[in-house]
C-alpha cells in the first residue's frame, strides 16, 4: 500500500463531487478538508489529518463522490484503489478495522448533528414546502 503515494499541494482538490474515480485515501502528512456544495451552501464537514481517511463511501458503495477533499497546505497521502485490496487490509489488520468502524459511526453522528442544525426548527410539512 506505501508505494501509492501522491502529493498535494495547497488548495489542490483530490476528489470532487460527482466524480466516479474510486480510491479511499489515507493521509500520511498534512490535512485534508472534506466539503460539500450544493452550489448556494459550501459547507465543512471535517478536517483532517495524519492518519486519517476519506473516500471510503465510493470505493464501498461503487457510486460517484459525494463530497470535496481539498489539502489545507502541502499533503502527502497514501490510497487503496478497490474494495479486494481494501479486504485484504481489513482482515490483515482488525484493528484497523475497528478504528474504522468507530470513525464511520462517529462521523455518522456528526452529519446527524449537522442535519439537525441545518434543518432545525423546521416541521416535515414546513421542509417538504421548502424543498419543492
Amino acid at each position: 500500500m506505501a508505494k501509492k503515494i501522491i502529493s498535494c499541494k495547497n488548495g489542490e482538490y483530490i476528489i470532487k463531487a460527482g466524480d466516479t474515480q474510486r480510491r479511499m485515501f489515507i493521509i500520511l502528512e498534512g490535512e485534508v478538508e472534506i466539503t460539500i456544495d450544493d452550489g448556494i451552501k459550501n459547507v465543512t464537514v471535517a478536517t483532517l489529518n495524519k492518519n486519517d481517511f476519506f473516500g471510503e463511501i465510493s470505493l464501498f458503495n461503487d457510486t460517484p463522490r459525494s463530497a470535496n477533499a481539498v489539502s489545507k497546505g502541502k499533503a502527502k497521502l497514501t490510497y487503496i484503489d478497490s474494495l479486494k485490496a481494501l479486504e485484504r487490509v481489513m482482515a490483515k489488520n482488525p484493528g484497523y478495522t475497528r478504528r474504522m468502524v468507530k470513525e464511520l459511526t462517529r462521523r455518522l453522528a456528526q452529519t446527524d448533528e449537522i442535519l439537525k442544525r441545518e434543518i432545525g426548527g423546521y416541521s416535515k410539512a414546513k421542509l417538504v414546502n421548502f424543498m419543492w
